[in-house]
């Protein structure tokens, strides 16, 4: 049964259609973002890109989802989440095709911010309606729905590569856009129609003046920008500098996503038993291992296993951040969590252009070997991860702005 309407103080049952369609529009975007990893090779060759011309386009990306994250923000509000995410997942649809047949640089750079900028879009848009399934549920669903997102990156990318051995670039575009299409045909009808909040007062505010959701900020940063560089790296580099094969250049992303979306699945179950300081000294330490382990591996299967081990550290870091931003005495979450997803989100969006750029010159495993030392600051700064264990109001809702 739905839970469009929701008896005050009562839970609704642990399964709803609702958060059903919200899961699902998690895994299509997921899904749809692990097909894009293992055509990034492709991509590269068929337009003659260097790594610092293909550094670019993956900054292009990361405009996109910048610029049209904060559009889909206000629409949101306007018309609700679930018109919203209907529209940005029908117009996300078509993008992996056009980034196929695209047949010269302006088109893929065209291609690539709109395939950037309706994804993040979606993203918002998800999150929001996730936010409002889980109030109507009255109990919390977001590790559970981020994990979908994982998996469908682990769909994606694992079957990418040996889709295209077999169907071709094209052909695997066309099977991927069907796909996700159904994903999405299923989850149409049982999206939670949240009402929009045209009238919300729009309070001016002025940029925290203490240190701490900047520290926090800080973490999240350092702790995406090593799962952008395997998302947007890991294939080309098992590929060009390990000599793998297109089906298993793909795993490497695979390999990250699944773990990543196992230990999403039990995040709630492991922060509740060893608190949010410790979950993130145990996840940090694994993301260190598995970052080296992929950089100074001798073959690409000792390098997938890396990622894998990045997978497992990764995971739960940046919701512990986000939730810590939430709960941060004396300012409210919406502010807390602006700040740490912004800064969160340029790491992810923005960072793996620049490692492009130092790629070209040094190759990847030497900044795969590199990344670690953003990870030893998270460590450092772990200590501020018990924020997230009070009960003031962040906690799972602030995991919501996290992918």
């Amino acid at each position: 049964m739905d839970s469009h309407v929701s008896t005050p103080g009562v839970r609704s049952g642990f399964i709803t259609r609702s958060r059903g369609a919200v899961s699902l529009l998690f895994l299509m975007n997921g899904f749809v973002v692990g097909c894009w990893a293992p055509k990034i090779p492709d991509f590269a060759e068929r337009l003659a890109l260097s790594k610092f011309e293909l550094g670019l386009m993956i900054l292009v990306f990361g405009v996109g989802s910048l610029v049209m994250m904060p559009i889909a923000g206000a629409q949101i509000a306007k018309h609700g989440s679930r018109v919203v995410v209907q529209v940005l997942a029908v117009c996300v649809l078509p993008l992996l095709l056009a980034l196929t047949l695209a047949p010269n640089v302006i088109t893929g750079a065209i291609s690539l911010f709109l395939f950037g900028g309706f994804i993040g879009a979606m993203d918002v848009a998800m999150n929001a309606n996730a936010v409002s399934v889980e109030k109507s549920m009255r109990r919390a669903i977001m590790s559970s729905c981020h994990a979908f997102w994982s998996l469908g990156g682990l769909i994606g990318s694992g079957l990418g590569g040996i889709v295209i051995s077999r169907l071709g670039i094209l052909g695997h575009a066309q099977l991927a856009t069907v796909l996700a299409a159904i994903f999405l045909a299923v989850a149409w009808p049982m999206i939670l129609a949240d009402p929009p909040h045209p009238d919300t007062k729009r309070e001016k505010t002025k940029l925290p003046m203490v240190p701490l959701p900047w520290l926090l900020g800080l973490m999240a940063l350092f702790s995406m920008v090593p799962e952008g560089a395997v998302l947007d790296w890991g294939a080309l580099y098992l590929r060009q500098e390990m000599d793998a094969s297109v089906a298993l250049s793909g795993l490497g992303f695979a390999a990250f996503s699944a773990t990543m979306a196992i230990m999403r699945f039990a995040g709630d179950l492991v922060r509740d038993r060893l608190g949010g300081v410790k979950t993130l000294r145990i996840c940090t330490l694994f993301a260190i291992v598995g970052m080296l382990l992929a950089g100074l591996a001798p073959n690409a299967e000792l390098a997938i296993l890396g990622f894998a081990f990045c997978g497992i550290g990764i995971s739960n870091m940046v919701p512990i951040a986000f939730s810590a931003a939430g709960n941060i005495p004396g300012l409210k979450p919406g502010i807390g969590i602006s700040v740490v997803t912004t800064m969160g989100y340029s790491g992810m969006l923005v960072a793996p252009s620049l490692i492009g750029f130092v790629a070209e010159h040094i190759g990847f495993a030497v900044v795969f070997m590199a990344l670690p030392v953003l990870l030893i600051v998270v460590l450092l700064l772990s200590n501020l991860a018990h924020y997230a264990d009070e009960t003031s109001g962040g906690g799972h809702r602030a995991a919501s702005q996290q992918k």
